[in-house]
């Protein structure tokens, strides 16, 4: 193992037990992870729209998405027309960027960039704005082992997309924790009762005999 790649694996491990300790220290402190929050109704009943043009396979945001709905209890439909809202992505794009070079000109880290697009939507009701969501990582690159670099970039790549699932949903759970719930319309007051009104006596009229002498 040269010396890059044990510095790559010295790397991971430190992260994931910094990952591990962050997790139980949220615990402990009564906040609870994205997993175990209850789910917004709007997400009890989802249609995830990739919008992607050009599409092999699933993608690993996808998956992700889908099996953390699940686990929290909703359900994620098959067609459009079945679902209550649909979480629509686009724009979905990976790039490399050169972090760093060495004295001989040659690369020697690489910074991953993953970004995509998303919104939620029921029927013609707008639950999430569209925004967008990246998430960037580095990693050491070296032409010696070049196998091994290119199976932990595919591995960096996959592992970015899960935790941009993760991401989204904090998101979507931000917004809709603060959206203000809908007004309904004043209900018209009862008519206040009246009070009872006493009968008017009909007016007497004095009528005179035909004959006789008009009172003086």
């Amino acid at each position: 193992m040269t010396t890059t790649q044990r510095w790559t694996s010295r790397r991971w491990r430190l992260a994931a037990l910094g990952a591990v300790l962050c997790a139980g220290l949220l615990g402990g402190c009564g906040f609870h992870l994205a997993g175990e929050r209850p789910l917004p109704p709007a997400l009890g009943s989802v249609y995830i729209d990739l919008v992607q043009p050009y599409r092999v396979a699933t993608p690993p945001l996808e998956t992700a998405l889908q099996a953390r709905i699940t686990a929290r209890g909703g359900q994620v439909k098959s067609h459009i027309e079945d679902a209550g809202s649909v979480l629509r992505l686009s724009n979905l794009s990976e790039t490399r960027e050169v972090l760093s070079v060495g004295p001989d000109g040659k690369v020697n880290e690489y910074r991953l960039v993953t970004q995509v697009t998303y919104e939620l939507h029921s029927g013609e009701t707008e639950l999430v704005a569209p925004a967008a969501q990246g998430v960037s990582r580095s990693y050491s690159f070296s032409v010696d082992a070049i196998l091994g670099t290119e199976g932990e970039e595919d591995r960096l790549r996959k592992y970015m997309q899960d935790e941009l699932a993760t991401l989204i949903l904090l998101r979507i759970d931000a917004v809709l924790s603060h959206a203000a719930p809908p007004v309904p319309p004043p209900e018209p007051s009862p008519p206040s009762p009246q009070s009872p009104q006493p009968p008017v006596s009909p007016a007497v009229v004095p009528v005179t005999p035909a004959g006789a002498a008009p009172p003086s």
